[in-house]
């Protein structure tokens, strides 16, 4: 087919053999290159130095690799390795009594307080010096309540498999973040139609994104039970006398326990739906369009 192109500075219309495609009724004229002019127009508008691209691009590759190693080795093999964890003796504990921890503090004997005439005891009043200076130091009949062994100690049960726990919380929201990354950088540039596998990628991504808000959470559920026994152990220290603040103190103890193999649980089944997910959509992940060529034939 023959096309009159007009030249831009105004001479006559010039004669110009073109490549034509003609499929179902729709014309296509120099497609490749026109594509390549409109590649290295699109390449023009933002000018990026060399080398910083290809350092980019390397990196680019660096966690594409990696993303594909943690989704076809790593998470099943963590996932079994969870799976034998929650079958072990610490988490698999019948009598909760076994992770009870003693909390070793004397109770001080009661204060007696005799009848005075203004309901006060009078040796309550702060105790005068020879030169008529009140002793700071003395207390005033309230006996100062100390702890023998000189600090009151965590649940040593509990923190031994919070430690173990923590370490897995955290290489779980590490590798998700990877992998997010690398699904993110296979989302083609946006464009009107097509975008069925954009929207697996997508659906991907926030599912990524849920696992690792899940895990932070996990860490956080963990500084609130140290925070809310703390809180409870002082509470036995100001007042020794009552009893329902240690029998709290072991109940919590023991919903930390369940806690824990709850999230044990947990942090196994985020990689096993993590791992099928994306197998199961390896394909639209990795290529969520097809090229035009194979959408026209």
């Amino acid at each position: 087919m023959i096309a009159s192109l007009a030249c831009g500075n105004g001479a006559s219309a010039v004669p110009c053999m073109l490549a034509v495609t003609t499929v179902k009724g729709f014309c296509f004229a120099g497609y490749q290159s026109g594509f390549k002019r409109l590649f290295i127009a699109m390449s023009s508008l933002l000018k990026v130095d060399r080398d910083l691209k290809n350092r980019v691009e390397t990196f680019r590759e660096q966690i594409s690799s990696e993303a594909e190693h943690l989704v076809a080795s790593f998470f099943p093999k963590k996932l079994l390795e969870l799976d034998q964890f929650l079958k072990e003796p610490i988490l698999n504990v019948k009598d909760l009594k076994e992770i009870h921890s003693e909390i070793k503090f004397t109770v001080p004997e009661p204060i007696l307080f005799t009848n005075s005439h203004d309901g006060v005891d009078v040796n309550t009043k702060k105790r005068k010096l020879e030169d008529g200076v009140a002793d700071e130091s003395w207390q005033g009949g309230t006996k100062t309540l100390t702890v023998p062994e000189g600090m009151l100690k965590c649940n040593t049960k509990l923190v031994d498999l919070i430690e173990r726990v923590k370490p897995e919380i955290r290489t779980l929201i590490e590798k998700c973040n990877t992998v997010k990354m690398w699904v993110q950088l296979l989302i083609p540039r946006i464009e009107d139609g097509n975008n069925f596998g954009v929207s697996i990628q997508e659906e991907t991504v926030a599912e990524l994104r849920t696992v690792e808000s899940e895990a932070a959470s996990y860490l956080d559920q963990i500084s609130r039970y140290y925070i809310t026994r703390a809180k409870l152990v002082s509470k036995i220290v100001k007042y020794p006398h009552v009893e329902d603040y240690r029998r709290t103190i072991t109940e919590i103890d023991e919903k930390e326990y369940i806690s824990l193999k709850i999230i044990v649980s947990e942090l196994r089944n985020q990689y096993v739906i993590l791992h099928d997910m994306i197998l199961k959509n390896i394909e639209k992940i990795k290529k969520p369009r097809n090229s035009n060529a194979e959408a026209l034939y």
